[in-house]
């Protein structure tokens, strides 16, 4: 095995064991409640305690890892992480659980962007389409199948060990990644933490761009719309009689119709632009959540929100980029980040509070449709002729 393909494992471990926390924790919710008594607000912090671990530390990891050396970081951040999976499965409150989940976030906040700046700087530029092939295959395949995997946990032994089973991937990663990597020194000239640099890209001349703009609040209102819709479909669908098996499971359709959706925007964003994708998406999302309140329908609305979700997160994401200059590339992908995980965040707590404020699933999922169509007239206002510039400028008259 090449050494590339050692360190591109390394990231692609990492990649997932975050993806299996975002993802799994939800089916084990209901079981949580009863043993814990907590609230559904509180049931909504298990993810956002997570999710916020993982913001805080992104713009701290460049420095980190300058000060650290970067096989040193990750070997720690493995095992932080590691730590914080045990302590979160003997959690003997709400409080402390959530507490613990946070501290997992920022072990588990410092895998993706180490391990993808590790793995990206060893692929030749013409090789690295490979490398996000498999990147996206994870961001696939990971969401789908932990949750029925979590279920089987969950139904079968106890929610507890969703957490534990952190552990031997971990570990494992770990062992690898001493086995693998190369010693690295610290840097020997490195500049000194300026915390307030961490929010001075809110302020970025970038979000000027109305492109990146559109992207980010597409992905704050469908992909985070659907992190939260999905944390209310749990609950809803537990009180309906299915166990934890059965609704992890209805995460397989929805990642089949995101794998058509990636397809589809892959084949037809230079084609037909990011307009009629995006449009295309939040009704599609949109349909499929008001679907949730027909008991017989759930599947065909796990299908939509799969094709309607994607569709929308897959266009947004090359939009994003398709008008920034490559020596900002960096400080827009930081921002890009901070700004999903937030949306994730957001996703849960807003339709969580929701729930607990109306007491009713049809009017909460009523209104997560409704917020699906906030991007509307952002996705309507794009510049077309800019775009098709942008995307063919050799097919532009010269002036």
């Amino acid at each position: 095995m090449t050494y590339r393909s050692k360190v591109a494992w390394i990231f692609l471990l990492g990649f997932a064991l975050d993806l299996v926390n975002m993802f799994v924790a939800t089916v084990a919710y209901p079981d949580i409640a009863h043993e814990l008594h907590a609230s559904v607000t509180q049931l909504a912090w298990i993810s956002n305690a997570y999710l916020i671990g993982l913001t805080v530390i992104i713009p701290l990891s460049v420095w980190l890892a300058a000060v650290m050396g970067e096989r040193t970081l990750i070997a720690a951040s493995l095992l932080l992480f590691a730590g914080a999976s045990v302590t979160v499965g003997q959690a003997s409150s709400i409080e402390t659980l959530i507490g613990w989940r946070a501290l997992q976030g920022l072990g588990g906040g410092l895998l993706i962007p180490v391990g993808q700046a590790m793995a990206y700087r060893h692929f030749p530029a013409a090789e690295r389409s490979q490398l996000t092939a498999r990147v996206m295959s994870v961001a696939l395949l990971v969401p789908a199948l932990s949750p029925a995997l979590g279920g089987l946990i969950v139904d079968n032994v106890s929610w507890r060990w969703i957490f534990y089973a952190n552990l031997p991937l971990a570990l494992m990663t770990l062992l690898l990644t001493v086995l693998w990597i190369k010693p690295d020194r610290p840097s020997s000239r490195r500049e000194p933490l300026d915390v307030g640099s961490i929010f001075q890209q809110l302020r970025s001349p970038m979000l000027r761009s109305p492109m990146l703009r559109t992207a980010m609040l597409i992905y704050l209102c469908i992909p985070g719309v659907f992190i939260g819709t999905s944390l209310i479909a749990i609950l809803y669908l537990r009180g309906l009689g299915y166990d934890a098996t059965q609704t992890g499971a209805l995460m397989l359709p929805w990642a089949l119709a995101s794998a058509l959706a990636i397809l589809l925007s892959k084949k037809l964003f230079n084609r037909c632009g990011p307009k009629p994708l995006l449009l295309a998406g939040m009704l599609l999302q949109c349909l499929g959540i008001l679907l949730l309140n027909g008991p017989a329908l759930i599947i065909p609305a796990y299908l939509l929100m799969g094709l309607g979700g994607s569709l929308c997160s897959s266009t947004a994401q090359t939009l994003a980029f398709l008008d920034i200059p490559a020596e900002r590339m960096g400080h827009a992908s930081a921002l890009w980040n901070i700004n999903r995980q937030v949306s994730f965040c957001l996703g849960a707590a807003i339709l969580s509070a929701l729930l607990s404020a109306l007491d009713s699933f049809a009017i909460t999922f009523t209104m997560a449709a409704a917020l699906t169509l906030l991007p509307l007239f952002a996705v309507l206002r794009l510049d077309t002729s800019r775009i098709r510039a942008l995307l063919h400028p050799a097919s532009e008259p010269h002036r």
